[in-house]
């Protein structure tokens, strides 16, 4: 489940992916005493391959009669597993990306998992925005990692330029005029200047201070902080045309071509270099992104540090994942719900440790010889503890495309929606009200059961 600075975590929950016997790929692991098979579905980057089969080697030997085979695939996924579900021809496990994951759930082919977690008490005991309830009773599953939204930063250049590092707590939280002077001090054009000095060429940025994401990822805990959300308590009407919204949308337009500290899309270019590679060079101060991008900056030769996100009232960020679903038609129930627990344990899976993922139980946010097991290292930086964990175990919220029904044709009107107005050339409010307008046209379809509590 990477993520990738230019990529929307969008992008990357509708992932890739088919079975062998559909694209010809994926192979077992060493085969076991018995005939029986067990096909694990999942994407991500070669890195998170590697991690996931050796996690499958790793349960694997806890099996004497079952081959796991791994299924790893690119592109595609929703296409080819839709077909492999009109074909009943399904992985036994795997991950699945939300909304078809509900759709699926609805229709009978996943396993209900809310009646197991007794049995399985470690898939009980996560964070109660990691879940997926279609019906009030009915789990289809948890996120198979948890991720957050956080600040990078270059620590060399707030160093060179005076510019105050942005706080590790939610209670010193920037607000949004702190972050846009900070933003300031660090961008300058090849001759030094900053945006605010005479002089100061737009052209020729040498550094920037900041990225203006107008990824839903990226400003859904902008939102949340400046005290609305995307749509209101019964899922049926926007809030996103609020006085409330249409500033934050603003601010964020504001930092490119107003504060010009961020590059616009005609300067980022089609083909930017990650987050991480602009950090690294110097071209990039700081940047809002999901926690995952950690794995690329930490083995990047850069000295980074983490922050909060600034707060435009009260501090909040965003919690998502995209679900990991045990297919109704296994024929391997009990050791499917044990390769479930098994998979998000961080003694067994390194992309913990790695900085991709975060864990699900809560104790991994709370017990500090549980945090230490995954966060000891040189991947996680000395502010990790209050700048990730606690922001999120405190001031998290989940991700709304987790939750909200229709949400792939909600999704795409709202991306279109801000692609429009990140060029800088409509009004924001006119353009948001437009929005609003067709979203309340039957669009908004309610929400999704949260978890029990």
């Amino acid at each position: 489940m990477t993520g990738s600075p230019n990529l929307s975590r969008r992008d990357v929950l509708k992932i890739g992916g088919g079975l062998a016997a559909t694209v010809g790929i994926g192979g077992s692991l060493a085969a076991c005493s018995g005939g029986n098979e067990f096909e694990y579905m999942f994407w991500g980057s070669t890195g998170e391959q590697d991690a996931i089969e050796a996690m499958l080697a790793g349960f694997q030997d806890t099996q004497e009669d079952l081959t796991i085979k791994p299924v790893y695939t690119p592109a595609d996924y929703d296409t080819k597993l839709n077909a492999l579900v009109a074909s009943g021809n399904v992985p036994d496990l795997g991950y699945v990306q939300p909304a078809m994951a509900y759709r699926l759930a609805e229709q009978g082919k996943l396993l209900d998992l809310a009646p197991h977690f007794d049995e399985y008490p470690s898939l009980g005991q996560r964070l109660p925005g990691s879940y997926f309830y279609w019906e009030e009773d009915k789990c289809l599953g948890t996120q198979g990692a948890n991720e957050t939204v956080i600040t990078f930063y270059n620590r060399a250049a707030f160093a060179e330029t005076g510019a105050q590092p942005p706080p590790a707590s939610a209670a010193e939280a920037w607000d949004w005029d702190t972050y846009v002077e900070n933003a300031y001090l660090l961008t300058a054009d090849q001759s030094g200047r900053r945006p605010d000095e005479a002089g100061f060429d737009p052209t020729q940025v040498a550094r920037f201070g900041t990225l203006a994401s107008m990824w839903s990822g990226a400003w859904y805990g902008l939102l949340l902080s400046a005290g609305v959300d995307v749509v209101d308590s019964s899922g049926t009407r926007t809030m996103l045309d609020s006085p409330e919204a249409i500033d934050m949308f603003q601010k964020l337009v504001d930092l490119m071509y107003e504060h010009r500290v961020a590059p616009s899309p005609s300067q980022l270019g089609n083909n930017a270099p990650s987050m991480a590679v602009q950090l690294a060079s110097g071209r990039l101060g700081m940047a809002i992104d999901g926690q995952w991008a950690l794995l690329d900056v930490s083995q990047a030769d850069v000295d980074f540090g983490v922050g909060v996100l600034p707060s435009l009232g009260t501090p909040k960020t965003t919690a998502m994942g995209g679900p990991t679903a045990i297919f109704a038609d296994t024929e391997y129930v009990e050791q499917a719900l044990e390769l479930y627990a098994f998979q998000s344990d961080p003694d067994q899976v390194d992309l913990f440790s790695s900085g991709l993922w975060m864990p699900l139980e809560e104790k991994y946010y709370t017990d500090p010889e549980a945090i230490a097991s995954w966060t000891d290292n040189d991947a996680h930086p000395p502010e990790y503890k209050t700048a990730v964990i606690d922001y999120t175990l405190e001031n998290s919220q989940t991700y709304f495309t987790q939750k909200l029904r229709n949400v792939e044709e909600i999704d795409r009107l709202i991306t279109s929606t801000t692609e429009r107005i990140q060029t800088g050339e409509e009004d924001v409010a006119t353009v948001m009200g437009e929005l609003a307008a067709q979203l309340n046209d039957g669009m908004l379809q309610g929400v999704y059961p949260s978890a029990p509590q």
